[in-house]
């Protein structure tokens, strides 16, 4: 902190008679910046504020420019697809513009969380007239996060919503705790609504893809190939090494890298997105049905839910009926539900079918015989499936036995 910045604070503490001012001529010091020409050839520019100064780079992409499978002016037409929908849903963009969503994401010496962990590049793109911004701001050593977060949260002031991947778990606490450190000098973080993408990436694909790491993603989903990239295992001793040589060459992979990420969130958003509005489901595959159908009726729209439900096939076929049985339960329609049971009974080894047939006939229709039917069916099928945990196989052997014998006795009387 500079001594003029010290002595401002301290003005509210001292003793003045009325009209005495006490101003602090310091200058600036003027710092030398290693390597200047190379950080303009990246774009880059120092941004000089309490005595230190931190690095900016700023980048412009047009609307057309293809990122993958997608171009970024599809962001526009799934901001306003939501507009259109009239469902709640997290990642639903209603009310808000394509200028309204900032993809972030940040670089760091650790993995861990907590103050021993640095945020030494933060990194965002937004959807603007000119095209997609993208925004970097560069820790060129320990002494300077004064000067990186005062740059990045003037630009950041009219923040409305944050798109990351992680960044509820990870990347946004950090910033808080950094902000935490040096909040009596830099402005309040602002307040904004947060959509984190690797939830969705989670929900449609985690049983699909052996890992949902975002370069997979890139890869799988998005079509796009990082090329020359460097892993983000190696951009802290990148960092370490450049913090003793401060050669911005060392450095400039690891904010291609970011740059990258915080590109492909803007597809991936609108990929996610597009899986969520197709409401005929004519473009999901039978497994991004499901999950879909699965999203949907988690937040509490199971209409469409069972919309969805009701289309899918294949190996997910099953579970989507039963799905579908469910909302028709909760919803009073338990013909319907029956109906769904009754079938699933015969054609698979599913006890939950037969349970849910058990009690139905048992305290709905009082029909003890097929309730006991349906109690014994279940236990057959039960007993068929290996388990691994003793202790959890005796209790659901038990309740099943209890299940059995109140019917037995109730079709006594």
């Amino acid at each position: 902190m500079s001594l003029k910045a010290k002595l401002n604070r301290m003005k509210k503490h001292m003793n003045l008679n009325e009209g005495e001012e006490v101003e602090a001529k310091v200058e600036q010091p003027i710092h030398e910046v290693p390597h200047l020409n190379k950080w303009r050839d990246l774009d880059a520019h120092p941004f000089f504020f309490d005595g230190e100064y931190a690095l900016v780079r700023k980048k412009q992409y047009p609307t057309s420019y293809q990122h993958g499978r997608y171009t970024f002016q599809e962001l526009e037409q799934v901001v306003e697809r939501w507009n259109r929908h009239y469902r709640a849903h997290p990642l639903s963009s209603k009310h808000l513009q394509p200028s309204d969503l900032l993809f972030f994401d940040t670089e760091t010496t650790g993995l861990g969380g907590g103050v021993g962990n640095t945020i030494f590049l933060l990194g965002y793109s937004q959807y603007t007239e000119e095209g997609i911004s993208v925004n970097q701001y560069f820790l060129p050593g320990p002494g300077a996060e004064v000067p990186m977060y005062q740059a990045f949260l003037e630009d950041v002031k009219e923040l409305k919503n944050l798109v990351t991947y992680n960044g509820k778990a990870f990347d946004w606490p950090q910033v808080k705790t950094r902000h935490t450190l040096i909040r009596e000098q830099v402005p309040k973080l602002p307040q904004f609504g947060h959509f984190d993408l690797l939830h969705g990436a989670r929900r449609f694909w985690k049983n699909d893809m052996e890992s949902v790491r975002l370069a997979n993603v890139e890869e799988q989903q998005l079509g796009f190939e990082r090329e020359e990239d460097i892993p983000g295992y190696l951009a802290p001793m990148l960092y370490f090494e450049f913090v003793k040589d401060p050669d911005p060459e060392l450095i400039a992979g690891v904010m291609k890298h970011n740059e990258e990420d915080i590109l492909s969130l803007i597809t991936l958003y609108t990929r996610l997105s597009n899986l969520l509005l197709d409401v005929e489901g004519k473009s999901l595959t039978a497994g991004e049905q499901y999950q879909s159908a699965r999203w949907w009726e988690a937040v509490g729209e199971e209409d469409h839910a069972a919309l969805l439900y009701e289309k899918t096939t294949g190996r997910h076929e099953q579970d989507a009926k039963k799905a579908l049985a469910r909302i028709y339960k909760k919803q009073d329609n338990v013909q319907e539900a029956i109906e769904i049971w009754l079938s699933l009974s015969q054609s698979t080894n599913d006890e939950e079918c037969d349970i849910e047939l058990a009690k139905y006939y048992e305290h709905k229709a009082k029909d003890y015989e097929k309730a006991l039917h349906y109690a014994l069916s279940a236990y057959q099928k039960w007993k068929e499936k290996k388990r691994i945990l003793k202790d959890k196989e005796e209790n659901e052997r038990l309740q099943y036995m209890k299940r059995i014998e109140r019917i037995e006795q109730k079709a006594a009387r």
